[in-house]
């Protein structure tokens, strides 16, 4: 329930039609809480946060036209008293970091039990943050880390498209010393010995997107 005693109201913005009927299920099962609307991805999630003006959002991040990345924002910029829970299949530390720097008070993934998903909802409702236990083991295990500079993101990310040092430095305008100066740096931060296992590790932490 939310302070003023009526059911907490939440908006839920997936892609997938079946994960919105399951969320749906499970708010209905929950005395204090209501669907306030269902989006298809993070364009719909704004116009119907405007209209709606939900409690809770609760948002998927890889969609089609708009991603909650892209969509919390500006969520927050037109309401910024918005609550706003990230739910997702990537539970890589970056993703979470980004989601919360953006303005998100919760992080959990799709894996999650339904009491796990009702007390995140909750949580967040009462203007609380909420990360999953896996994510924030995986944010505090990488909290001392080194992190990759813009350059060094820019590079992987080329490297992702199977560019050569060649190639990644004609589009960069750098060197091509410059270049493996800069991937050794990558393997290095990311405690890899090579070039796929970087991509590999960078996308599963949500470092990068391919």
């Amino acid at each position: 329930m939310t302070p003023e005693g009526r059911k907490t109201r939440v908006l839920v913005v997936d892609d997938h039609p079946l994960m919105r009927e399951g969320i749906a299920n499970a708010l209905q099962a929950e005395p204090d809480f209501e669907l306030a609307g269902e989006a298809s991805d993070g364009a719909e999630a704004i116009e119907m946060s405007r209209t709606l003006r939900p409690d809770v959002i609760l948002i998927d991040l890889q969609m089609p036209r708009l991603g909650g990345l892209d969509a919390i924002p500006v969520i927050l910029k037109e309401a910024p008293d918005s609550r706003i829970a990230v739910l997702t299949t990537y539970g890589g530390d970056a993703y979470a970091e980004r989601a919360l720097r953006l303005g998100a008070l919760g992080f959990l993934l799709k894996s999650s039990l339904h009491r796990e998903l009702v007390d995140a909802i909750r949580t967040v409702g009462a203007g609380r943050r909420y990360v999953s236990p896996t994510v924030a083991e995986q944010i505090l295990s990488h909290m001392n880390e080194d992190r990759l500079s813009d350059r060094e993101l820019a590079v992987l990310r080329l490297i992702s498209r199977g560019e050569p040092n060649k190639g990644v430095a004609r589009r960069l305008s750098i060197s091509d010393q410059t270049v493996k100066v800069h991937v050794k740096s990558i393997f290095g931060k990311l405690g890899v010995c090579d070039r796929t296992h970087a991509v590999t590790v960078a996308v599963r932490r949500g470092l990068i997107d391919i």
